[in-house]
């Protein structure tokens, strides 16, 4: 039999979590043909693995690179370089119930000709340069996507932020019945075109305005489709334990598989509950609610700035907020409230508040991650406090007004996540818990700072957690970055080496991955990963993109 191409000779490592074993590959059109030993057969091409490991290629299930992936595939490229210097081949974007699509309502409902304009205002610090928005539905957003070309695999789940956006806008209060029926509609036709589950954010407006009994009903339709409803869970400080018991009740209630994202506890006074949260995940699982998470390996995360502000102040979008900012007498009850509002469960009523995270963290632990305009360019890397600091004003005035400046559009990275940098404890039970699988939840978008994780996430779990026990063995950590989210996610022949699979690989010096970023030089790539193939060909070879290869996954549409 005649190869496309052929990897010899290399220890194959194939996402089932079993030992590495040596094996060639073949490889004939996008699939993998076959594995053992192949003596002389002809191939198009034959790479040499002697000495080398080769991987499945690795799957982010929790990207935001939403409004990347539409971009022309040559920039595709350089934002998405840190990524592939990882060994990712496969994006899951849709998280945290934010997204591009829907838009609006095709019979020009609440949301109207606004819709887009709200959508592009929440979703700014996740944009990295103006994109046109050529579509409206889920549906034509992935055809976009298909037909634009993307340079990784590219599945999405159902976002609910936009399909409550594209119903009701952004009103703080329950939906009526007839809105909970075009919710879920649209649920329903995006998972007809192919989303893997629905995506919740509960920190975010306007998930945050969401009550459970909504989320439920809309979990039931997915666990019809078996899809998967993953959740930012509605805090992970002062409401951690009773929000994640919010995630499981979604699940028993509904029947629905929950995937917890970015397992973490925010605030030193809260780390100490991660054990207590394993221990609840682990009873659910026990009486048969089919549970997972993710998580990245770093004590910061990356987010939107306009997360450090009450909910009530966030109705209605930027817009409103502004207006609010400029109000003398509301500015001041947003600063008081953000320096000294305690969250209580439940946190949906009218004075509720999920998570507050200057109360929770510090001005000292936020810093700015990026800014749009070039005069600001000089407070990118600084504390809330030193922001202060520099502009002569309180830290809550400084950043209020650096908003205002720009729009709105200020990304933030928040500390004193889940340990200290130079302690790994929690962590590390966070890694090697077997309900865990590995994520980024990261993005290069050309601008300021962006989070080392875009750059080094699943190397630095290889060379920070890979070990004896209690840590994991190198198997189970590829397993974990492969097989098992494309088991939890549905994304079928793709995660593992084995005939009939997408020929999606990594080939790698085992001994060399490691991640080089770090929070001054967070645009080092990952080391280790030589070549990668997306769907039977060539994509990244040497750092550089050799073609675009990537495929939209939809579910039962592998």
């Amino acid at each position: 039999m005649a190869y496309d191409l052929v990897i010899r000779g290399g220890w194959v490592v194939d996402g089932t979590g079993q030992p590495a074993y040596l094996a060639d590959v073949g490889v004939s059109g996008e699939r993998i043909a076959a594995v053992g030993s192949l003596g002389r057969e002809p191939a198009g091409e034959t790479i040499d693995a002697t000495g080398q490991t080769l991987l499945p290629g690795l799957i982010d299930p929790h990207s935001h690179a939403d409004l990347i992936v539409p971009l022309p595939p040559p920039r595709q490229a350089e934002l998405l370089r840190g990524k592939l210097s990882q060994g990712i081949t496969t994006l899951l974007i849709g998280n945290c119930g934010l997204g591009c699509a829907p838009v609006g309502s095709e019979k020009g409902g609440p949301a109207g000709e606004d819709g887009e304009s709200l959508l592009r205002a929440l979703h700014g610090w996740m944009t990295p340069e103006a994109v046109p928005w050529p579509w409206r539905t889920t549906g034509q957003y992935l055809t976009h996507l298909e037909e634009n070309g993307t340079v990784v695999n590219v599945g999405t789940l159902a976002p609910h932020g936009p399909i409550r956006m594209a119903t009701m806008g952004l009103a703080r209060r329950e939906p009526t019945g007839r809105e909970l029926d075009a919710m879920r509609r649209r649920l329903e036709a995006s998972l007809e075109a192919g989303a893997l589950g629905l995506s919740s954010g509960l920190i975010y407006p306007p998930g945050l305005y969401s009550r459970p009994a909504e989320l439920t009903e809309l979990a039931r339709i997915v666990a019809r489709w078996d899809g998967v409803y993953t959740s930012h869970i509605r805090g992970s400080s002062e409401t951690l334990l009773p929000a994640v018991r919010e995630l499981l009740t979604v699940g028993r209630t509904s029947g629905v598989r929950v995937h917890h994202s970015h397992n973490e506890a925010v605030g030193r006074d809260h780390w100490s509950k991660i054990e207590q949260v394993l221990k609840l995940e682990e009873r659910a699982e026990a009486e048969g609610i089919r549970i997972s998470y993710d998580m990245f390996p770093y004590t910061a995360a990356a987010t939107m700035m306009t997360a450090i502000y009450p909910p009530w102040a966030l109705e209605g979008g930027f817009p409103k907020l502004r207006e609010r900012l400029l109000d003398p007498n509301l500015r001041e009850r947003m600063a008081q409230e953000v320096e000294g509002f305690r969250p209580r469960w439940p946190p949906w009523g009218p004075r509720g508040w999920p998570h507050n995270l200057v109360r929770a963290t510090s001005w000292d632990a936020i810093t700015i991650g990026s800014v749009t305009r070039t005069a600001h360019r000089q407070y990118v890397n600084r504390t809330l406090t030193e922001l202060g600091q520099l502009t002569g004003k309180h830290p809550f005035d400084a950043i209020s007004d650096l908003l205002l400046a720009e729009e709105g559009q200020v990304s933030m990275l928040l500390f004193e996540i889940s340990g200290e940098e130079r302690e790994s404890g929690y962590l590390q039970k966070l890694a090697t818990h077997r309900l865990a699988c590995f994520c980024t939840d990261a993005e290069e978008m050309g601008r300021g700072a962006p989070h080392p994780a875009a750059y080094g996430a699943l190397p630095r779990i290889l060379s920070r957690f890979v070990g004896p026990p209690p840590l994991l063995s190198f198997e189970e950590a590829i397993h974990r970055m492969t097989l098992r989210p494309a088991r939890l996610f549905g994304l079928r022949d793709r995660g593992v080496i084995r005939p009939g699979a997408f020929a999606d690989l990594a080939l790698c010096q085992r001994e060399e991955l490691r991640d080089r970023a770090t929070w001054r030089s967070p645009r080092r790539q990952a080391s280790g990963i030589s070549l990668l193939l997306i769907n039977g060909g060539v994509a990244w070879r040497g750092g550089k993109v050799e073609a675009v290869r990537g495929q939209v996954i939809r579910r039962d549409r592998s």
